[in-house]
């Protein structure tokens, strides 16, 4: 256990408190070990939000705390400001500044100078952000829709190749976020942001796994044609549910290729009603645009067989607890917990709202993408192939 100071953090407490955290314990298991009770801990990680400090260190010129004991000593001994500078390599009046803010020649003392110049190197440092307004407004509007800061980071440096002044790194769009003392960026902000969390965290947390039933007739993913891996040819999709309170769900298709997203409105979870919704959607797309679709092993597709005659795309299922069978539809589910956060009834959206969510998403640059659009990618697919 490391030892602390007080209702505070020493030192070593806060440098361990920041190390456990980045590497992902939890608030209980960081207060264990440093003997602090898990509020404290919170309360010491949300003033920063969650993010470390960085570490302090002395500007090359400044004077040592060695420099220090031998001004003191200097002062004791009776040698003038002039002897104790030329002794030290320093200018007089770095010395007779440093012992006048200190109490002057009977009060110095080499250790509270050395303590108290560092309390006052401490001071906030106007961020990035609050100095170009015009680089926060910009900032501002994607976040308003629900770009994360890594695509707005990425988009400012193409946009604006040969403006530096419009460049921001992504850290730096999340501490203006989470550090409420910055207060640039609107803290409402944060509601833009995928996970919605008022502090970042070391790790992400881990998905529970979900029993499956078993599906008749389910062709295996490991029977899938090759050419499916590799994601060079468009018009193989991905598909899953999106759940919500009191067993509402949202049908999500995302294309391999090109990550295009299609959202499906269903009345319940029965594969009848789960089939006829997919079946709708798929022929509102392009003729041939999707060749097969990947579902997980959930019984909303017991009825597949219906599914591909109705629209002749072949169906293969993943295998149990293999989410990452189906990455970019994981991915896209996540991306959709900003539009329909866990515990809310996804009834309540209509069709026209569920297309206005997804060309939203699919006019947003993806990392993956080189921070192209899912759109843009799926266009040129299909003039390739066309």
């Amino acid at each position: 256990m490391v030892a602390s100071c007080g209702r505070g953090f020493s030192a070593e407490a806060g440098r361990e408190l920041w190390r456990r955290w980045k590497s992902g314990e939890s608030l209980s298991e960081i207060g264990r070990a440093l003997g602090k009770k898990s509020g404290s801990v919170y309360a010491r990680l949300r003033a920063t939000g969650g993010i470390g400090p960085a570490e302090r260190v002395r500007a090359a010129r400044s004077l040592t705390l060695a420099d220090r004991e031998e001004i003191s000593r200097g002062l004791a001994t009776g040698c003038s400001f002039g002897q104790i500078a030329h002794g030290l390599g320093r200018a007089v009046s770095t010395i007779s500044r440093e012992v006048a803010r200190n109490g002057g020649r009977t009060l110095y003392r080499a250790n509270q100078a050395d303590a108290a110049c560092w309390q006052r190197a401490a001071r906030p440092k106007p961020c990035l952000l609050a100095e170009r307004p015009a680089l926060a407004q910009l900032v501002a509007e994607k976040l308003q829709a629900r770009w994360a800061p890594q695509q707005i980071a990425s988009w400012l440096k193409m946009q604006y190749r040969d403006d530096r002044t419009l460049h921001v790194s992504h850290e730096t769009i999340y501490k203006s976020l989470f550090i409420q003392a910055r207060g640039v960026l609107k803290k409402e902000l944060l509601a833009g942001l995928r996970s919605r969390r008022v502090m970042r965290r070391g790790r992400p947390a881990t998905r529970k796994r979900q029993l499956r039933g078993q599906i008749v007739d389910a062709v295996s993913i490991r029977d899938r044609p090759p050419e499916i891996e590799d994601r060079a040819v468009p018009g193989h999709w991905e598909g899953d549910l999106l759940s919500g309170k009191g067993n509402t769900h949202i049908a999500t298709l995302v294309e391999r290729h090109s990550r295009y997203v299609v959202l499906a409105r269903l009345e319940s979870r029965q594969s009848e009603d789960v089939v006829t919704a997919l079946i709708e959607q798929v022929r509102r797309l392009p003729v041939g645009l999707m060749a097969s679709l990947t579902w997980d092993r959930g019984k909303e597709m017991a009825l597949h067989k219906r599914f591909s005659i109705a629209t002749d795309v072949d169906v293969y299922f993943c295998d149990p607890h293999s989410p990452w069978q189906r990455g970019s539809n994981e991915n896209t589910n996540g991306l959709l917990r900003q539009y329909f956060p866990k515990g809310t009834d996804l009834s309540l959206h209509s069709q026209q709202h569920l297309d206005e969510v997804a060309e939203q998403l699919n006019t947003r640059p993806r990392m993956t993408l080189a921070f192209q659009t899912p759109a843009a990618i799926l266009a040129k697919a299909i003039a390739a192939t066309g």
